[in-house]
């Protein structure tokens, strides 16, 4: 068979390092299934776009690489939009490369195409960092390169590539590609704003650091424990920011951004450095933070830098940023305030054994290196403060806030990790990616599901009844999900708290994928931002 605009897609892709292909089939996107078979590249079908947008997600946050999502036109292509909201809320590079109605429809033309939209690439343009139609074969690689490279310079996010129906079918018109660069674009740091920063440092009497999510996306962990154990400074992570520093460490002040104790120590600090977050709202206990000293605010993504406080703003990626202010900040004997006995002694204070229980049968039962994959639902909003990372990334949708993220973007994560993968979800999560038990069990991916059922969205039942007095809309009916796992030919048990440890164990234990069913009815603890308003 003739090389068509197909082959092209999959050439450039392979030709820039990808080695998976996430997606689904659709009728404009044919042209892509077709070539993607004659290649090297390895595809994972999910059973619906968004949960393929969430398993490519997965798969780049895990590699750290630009992982490709092959969709269809129209409603394929719409689908993926929850999940590359989230990407581009969490900064994961995804590019999607979606087919389109032939190129005689394009412009809004009308002419009555199977999936046709007057402008789809309009849908995509306030979602992710860039978008693209191609016009014609010769473009194809070109454009592919652009938007890999948009898609991991820094600050990294989704992007987006449309090909119509006519193209990807068509003849290549060019040689098979071999070679291919997509360098990304390095964040040039101003030396005058890295020499203001260091002597601000020095100087301080109580600096704090608050590390975000962009520590660990660029790998900037070795350059934050060097810095915080010179200039002596307590360091915070935010819940994107698990793993930029050691949990155990003398330093640490871990994730406990939803006590006051935290915001406390945060506003105390006469300097502090933020590296690699926004001071959004979670970050800033629903924006009660309100600063009491300088702030040194070191981000990659521009729309962010002041966006919530006034601070020393430095635009640049935070390895490079860090390893710049390193030997410039001078050398100081740590004070580290006496917080997590005052967070330990507030958590005592409250009937929350089973929670804490729960939460130390999970972790305990994980392998240390394990990554992790939580879903928006109570033992993950408890894991966002309380969960320590150890070796094994924690990854949740708290960048977007969306339901059913975890075992789809786990089943991305597995498809690369030699090792057991955890998902988390609420029964109400987890009816979003059932149809993804066939694709755990078609590919064998060695993913262990935890589901916890009580019987509802158990955090909004929490927040409408403290609001309202009672909640409404929250109760479901859920199916017999050890029952319906086994369906799928995928081993399944209900467990109970004093078993979860050793149930939970034992799956991830073994290979292929796994359900582990919890009925247990949590409480989140108290929220203090709301006592201080």
């Amino acid at each position: 068979m003739s090389r068509t605009g197909g082959d092209l897609v999959v050439e450039s892709l392979t030709a820039l390092g990808a080695r998976t292909v996430f997606g689904l089939p659709g009728q404009h996107a044919l042209g892509l299934l077709d070539a993607l078979h004659r290649s090297t590249l390895r595809y994972v079908g999910s059973r619906t776009e968004v949960n393929a947008a969430f398993a490519a997600d997965g798969h780049a946050r895990t590699t750290g690489e630009v992982t490709p999502l092959f969709v269809s036109t129209g409603p394929g292509a719409l689908q993926t939009l929850a999940g590359l909201q989230e990407a581009a809320a969490s900064s994961v590079p995804v590019l999607g490369i979606s087919s389109q109605i032939p190129s005689a429809g394009l412009g809004g033309a009308r002419r009555g195409f199977l999936h046709e939209l007057p402008d789809q690439q309009a849908s995509f343009r306030d979602v992710v960092k860039h978008t693209r139609v191609v016009r014609a074969a010769s473009q194809i690689p070109s454009a592919i390169a652009e938007a890999w490279r948009i898609a991991a310079s820094a600050p990294m996010g989704p992007v987006w590539v449309e090909i119509p129906q006519d193209v990807l079918l068509g003849p290549a018109g060019a040689p098979v590609v071999s070679e291919l660069t997509a360098q990304p674009i390095v964040l040039e740091i101003r030396s005058e704003l890295i020499a203001e920063a260091a002597r601000a440092l020095s100087d301080a009497q109580r600096p704090v650091i608050l590390a975000g999510g962009g520590v660990v996306r660029s790998g900037a962990q070795p350059e934050l424990l060097t810095l915080a154990e010179k200039i002596g400074a307590p360091v915070v992570t935010t819940f994107g920011g698990k793993g930029a520093f050691p949990w155990h460490h003398k330093l640490s002040l871990q994730s406990w951004l939803e006590d006051w104790h935290t915001t406390e120590v945060l506003q105390d600090a006469d300097v502090l450095l933020v590296i690699g977050s926004g001071l959004g709202e979670l970050s800033s206990n629903y924006h009660t933070f309100q600063p009491g000293g300088r702030i040194i605010q070191i981000e990659a993504d521009l729309g962010k830098l002041e966006s919530n406080h006034r601070a020393l703003g430095i635009h640049a990626d935070a390895k490079l940023a860090l390893r710049a202010l390193i030997p410039l900040a001078e050398q100081r004997d740590a004070v580290v305030p006496d917080l997590l006995p005052k967070v330990q002694q507030r958590l005592d204070g409250q009937d929350l054994r089973l929670e804490r229980d729960v939460l130390a049968s999970v972790r305990d039962a994980l392998p240390d290196d394990a990554p992790s994959f939580w879903d928006m639902t109570i033992l993950a909003y408890w894991a966002w403060s309380a969960w320590d990372p150890r070796d094994g990334a924690m990854h949740s949708a708290q960048g977007a806030g969306g339901l059913g993220y975890a075992f789809p973007a786990a089943l991305g994560a597995a498809s690369t990790v030699d090792g057991p993968v955890l998902a988390v979800s609420g029964d109400g999560g987890a009816m979003y990616g059932l149809s993804e038990l066939a694709t755990a069990k078609q590919h064998n991916l060695n993913v262990t599901w935890l589901i916890v059922d009580d019987g509802g969205y158990g955090i909004l039942r929490e927040y409408m009844t403290d609001a309202f007095g009672a909640a409404s809309g929250t109760e479901l009916a859920r199916p017999d999900f050890v029952a319906l796992a086994e369906s799928f030919g995928i081993p399944a048990i209900r467990t109970i708290p004093e078993r979860l440890r050793t149930d939970l164990a034992d799956a991830l234990a073994d290979a292929g994928p796994r359900v582990v069913v919890l009925p247990a009815l949590l409480r989140m603890f108290a929220p203090t931002h709301l006592e201080h308003r």
